[in-house]
């Protein structure tokens, strides 16, 4: 079809002629209102820009001292920025005598890496850096991730918890000829 034939046809439509690959032999053209196509294109640019998921780099402090509440809720926060698909690097760091017992700081980083081998792999290896000692932790694909640490209010939800409440329920038998007793439901 030729282009004033195109132009023509649009024009009795009430849309525009708008070329989509020039560099074609011959060259796309479409008929289509030009305004809604802008439109379509900025917005399919912007989710594009949005699925392209830029991985961050997060950071979490540990002190060798830090005690099984703060530990949890650290790990917990390590999963959160795993599962969305960021790096983290987590730093140790000595204060005062602590350094003069650094093997107890990387007793500390293998035991993180053994709590969240379940999510990350470690890219970088933990390593003395001055007073600190840092490592860096890259997601697991999607479906190999297993949260272990996952937080509710501030609280460590696993799934024993739940068990242990309900085998503590307990049942009441009467008995006719004697008092009420309790036995624990079995």
């Amino acid at each position: 079809m030729s282009a004033q034939e195109a132009l023509a046809k649009a024009r009795l439509v009430g849309l525009d002629l708008v070329e989509i690959a020039s560099k074609a032999d011959p060259p796309v053209c479409r008929i289509i209102d030009y305004g809604k196509y802008k439109y379509e294109q900025a917005k399919l640019k912007k989710s594009q820009k949005k699925s392209q998921n830029a991985s961050k780099m997060k950071e979490i402090k540990f002190r060798v001292r830090t005690e099984q509440h703060d530990y949890n809720i650290k790990l917990g926060r390590i999963e959160n920025f795993l599962d969305e698909g960021h790096k983290v690097r987590v730093v140790l760091q000595f204060r005062g005598r602590e350094n003069a017992h650094r093997e107890i700081g990387f007793e500390k980083m293998q035991r993180i890496i053994g709590d969240v081998k379940t999510m990350a792999n470690v890219d970088q290896e933990p390593r003395l850096n001055g007073r600190a000692i840092g490592m860096t932790l890259s997601p697991l694909p999607q479906h190999q991730r297993k949260r272990r640490f996952q937080l509710f209010h501030g609280e460590l939800i696993e799934e024993d918890d739940f068990e242990e409440d309900e085998e503590e329920d307990v049942v009441v038998v009467v008995d006719a000829d004697s008092e009420e007793e309790e036995k624990p439901e079995a």
